[in-house]
């Protein structure tokens, strides 16, 4: 699943538009959308995502033995 994939999903399962939350992150529509299209969306921008709408984003490696090395945005 790409990051697109993954927020337009975040998006039906959240009950809003791509362009609220382009909005709910300080970004117009269309800028998110070229972001969305072009497969840009970064890192921080992906927490900015997890902050607007109060949920948790993480990303992480996960070693054989199951220590995980993460980052991400607790809420």
């Amino acid at each position: 699943m790409t990051t697109s994939d993954m927020i337009r999903k975040l998006c039906e399962k959240m009950n809003i538009s791509i362009s609220e939350l382009a909005r709910k992150i300080g970004q117009s529509p269309q800028n998110f959308n070229k972001k969305l299209f072009r497969e840009t969306v970064s890192f921080s921008e992906m927490l900015e995502i997890a902050d607007a709408l109060g949920i948790r984003y993480e990303q992480a490696f996960i070693l054989p033995s199951g220590i995980r090395i993460e980052t991400g945005n607790e809420k």
